[in-house]
């Protein structure tokens, strides 16, 4: 293919490729050059279009008329979460120089690799590896879609589908498809299947109203129609066989290891991984599904990493579409009917709306509601979802959750959150989203409780955790990160000898010391409690963050029983600094677990009743046994999601760390008032256009 072009001529009519602009400079690794009427390509240009629609063949006008090379880009095949004809951001690009992928009657860059590449041992585990991950996350090129309703498809029940598709689709009329070869194949699934039910699948942009399907309508009782958007991935393990003309649900289903039989010719038939009604003799070589999957999803396709917004992998894509599809199962699978797609939220500040709307999901329909009443005027359904912040339930939650058959899922700042305070306005990097009960509430079983009591923690878990806990020691970090990592202090002097006590205080009003506590609930009788048990202690007394900005207000009373009450040094150094550290339900407790200090709860928090604290208040039903490590996972890699709150860009939790500590490193959190209410005039500012927004799109 020789040298790559050092620049990409864009007609300035492409207004479609101009807005991807920037998108496809990061993925061609070279500038894009807008040029004007009668302008033509320097020497070292290719010109760009797209397909073979009328953008594609301008460019290769052009390409033929200036004597340089043309690139015709398509969309990849881990396109995006959504539909590209609802506005979703791509993710991935096809490139070819030669042809177009779907174009069967003229060579591609892509055919010519299957008919002639040689394909190297790496090329082909990294094929095998990025499968494994489609199969197991259930990914797909939008990744629209939810999991069909139980029992739809029963047990020992023959069943083939047929895939629709869309009229004017260019796959079609350059694959050989005519006019009647949708009929044939519906009655080719009948005639060859006279036992099976046979299913219908619908284009998703035919259900979303912009397209026509092709398929006859049904006349038979054997068929189906599916009625709803259900993803690919959750409907092909379901089927024993898959009839399509040149869908890609075609290439889906053979890496989900479904056979295929094509009546018309996609780039993956003709090499004898399909069943073909036609041929094509270029084709004339067998190829291996990993062969195929990487000359089509590695050596031809650009990605982009959808976290950093640079040239990427595959695997950066896979990962992002994996955790929004766990994101998006989560609403799917929560008690209620069907789900709509809309999520109606109580109990969120304003200057919180915009920050924290990416947290429920791409594709998800945010609504922000102040009560019971505004969210029935807008339509509240039992296909709809509740969410409410902490417990901050709106009146009549509990009579409205009976009549919907709903369950609201509650939400809240996860353990690793920011730097700065909440109460300092500072958006959050994480939240918990728990649809049994919530982690403070020791009354009931929550979701993280759940997790940590059934979770079979593999070994690739565990090694993630452990690699987790030793980044964020390493790093210093704790939930709000008021401090920088160099920050230490020595209590060894004044202590002489004694062991050195830590007891954090709390906010007494705090729903994690209402719904967490029952024989201990103020500072006060903790260290009354604490000073008993051990009277020849050095106990440090550390105030909570939220008092000492004075943005909540604490009682002095704990203060006069301690012996040095720490206000100058954060959490962090303290934990090091001390030999044991005693805590109603505290999440500094957790921190110190990390960082391998004796713990003693007086109360019930997330992380007592495991075997690694001693607990002053038993918890019954948590009886297993958990190591550091499993607590790690359950409480940072599974429970909370993360975002980066000036992108909205999905982070994992190792991610997330890193920014996190570089954030800190770079600016440490200012404590002063105007930074704090400039930060809550920006939050509520980018709510309001958020809401704007969101009003215009629906209009």
């Amino acid at each position: 293919m020789g040298a790559p072009p050092q620049q990409y001529a864009l007609h300035w009519r492409e207004t479609g490729l101009l807005a991807r602009r920037r998108f496809l400079e990061t993925l061609l690794d070279a500038p894009v050059r807008v040029h004007g009427p009668g302008r033509r390509a320097a020497f070292g240009t290719a010109w760009i279009g797209w397909g073979l629609k009328e953008s594609g063949r301008r460019a290769r006008r052009f390409a033929e008329r200036d004597g340089c090379g043309v690139l015709l880009l398509e969309d990849g095949f881990l396109r995006s979460f959504g539909l590209g004809v609802r506005g979703a951001r791509p993710l991935s690009v096809i490139v070819d120089t030669t042809g177009v992928h779907y174009d069967a009657t003229r060579p591609s860059d892509l055919e010519n690799t299957l008919r002639t590449g040689r394909f190297s041992p790496a090329e082909l585990e990294m094929a095998r590896r990025a499968m494994t991950l489609i199969r197991r996350e259930g990914i797909s090129k939008y990744n629209i879609g939810l999991p069909p309703p139980e029992g739809v498809f029963p047990q020992n029940e023959e069943r083939v589908l047929v895939v629709d598709q869309t009229a004017g689709d260019l796959s079609l009329r350059h694959g050989l498809v005519g006019p009647r070869t949708f009929r044939e194949m519906l009655e080719a699934a009948l005639d060859e299947n006279p036992g099976a039910t046979i299913w219908i699948r619908t284009h998703p942009d035919v259900l979303a109203g912009r397209r026509k399907g092709l398929l006859p309508s049904a006349v038979d009782q054997r068929i189906r129609i599916m009625p709803a958007h259900w993803h690919p991935a959750d409907i092909l393990k379901h089927f024993q066989r898959v009839y399509t003309a040149t869908s890609l649900l075609g290439m889906e289903a053979l890496i989900a290891g479904v056979p295929v039989r094509c009546f018309g010719l996609p780039f993956y038939a003709g090499w004898g991984l399909t069943e073909d009604e036609q041929s094509c003799p270029r084709r004339g070589r067998t190829r291996t599904l990993d062969e195929l999957f990487a000359a089509a999803y590695l050596r031809h396709a650009r990605y982009l990493d959808p976290r950093t917004g640079r040239k990427g992998d595959i695997f950066a894509v896979l990962h992002h579409l994996s955790i929004l599809r766990c994101e998006r199962a989560f609403w799917a699978r929560s008690p209620g009917e069907e789900w709509s797609g809309r999520v109606f939220v109580f109990g969120f500040r304003l200057w919180k709306h915009a920050q924290t709307a990416p947290f429920f999901g791409e594709e998800t329909e945010v609504r922000f509601v102040r009560s019971l009443r505004q969210a029935r005027r807008a339509g509240l359904s039992p296909h709809d979802r509740l969410a409410v912040w902490g417990m901050r339930d709106p009146t009549g939650l509990e009579s409205v959750e009976k009549a919907l058959g709903l369950k609201a899922v509650r939400v809240e700042d996860g353990f690793l959150r920011s730097v700065g305070l909440g109460t300092d306005f500072v958006p959050p990097w994480s939240l918990v989203f728990d649809d049994a009960g919530i982690y403070f509430d020791a009354r009931t079983c929550s979701r993280l409780e759940r997790l940590l009591a059934e979770t079979d923690f593999s070994p690739e878990l565990l090694e993630a955790a452990a690699q987790l806990r030793r980044r964020i020691v390493e790093l210093d970090l704790t939930k709000y990160n008021l401090e920088r990592p160099e920050a230490r202090v020595d209590f060894r002097t004044a202590a002489r000898g004694r062991p050195i006590i830590l007891v954090p205080g709390q906010v007494e009003t705090d729903a994690s010391i209402r719904y967490g506590c029952t024989a201990v609930r103020t500072n006060a009788e903790l260290m009354r409690r604490v000073r008993s048990a051990n009277p020849d202690a050095f106990i440090i007394w550390k105030p909570h963050p939220d008092i000492l900005a004075g943005n909540r207000t604490g009682s002095d009373e704990a203060a006069r029983l301690a012996d040095h009450v720490e206000t100058v040094h954060g959490i962090s150094a303290c934990i090091r600094a001390c030999d044991e550290m005693h805590t109603m339900t505290s999440l500094s407790g957790f921190d110190a677990l990390l960082r391998g200090k004796r713990v003693i709860t007086h109360g019930m928090p997330f992380y007592a009743g495991w075997g690694l604290t001693e607990d002053v208040e038993p918890i019954s039903r948590r009886y297993r046994q958990l190591t550091l490590d499993m607590l790690v996972a359950g409480a940072l890699l599974l429970y909370p999601r993360y975002r980066d709150p000036c992108t909205g860009a999905v982070l994992d939790a190792h991610e997330m760390v890193d920014r996190l500590a570089k954030l800190l490193a770079n600016t440490p959190p200012a404590r002063n008032a105007l930074y704090k209410w400039l930060l809550l005039l920006k939050g509520t500012a980018g709510s309001i256009l958020w809401h704007a927004g969101r009003l215009a799109g629906h209009s």
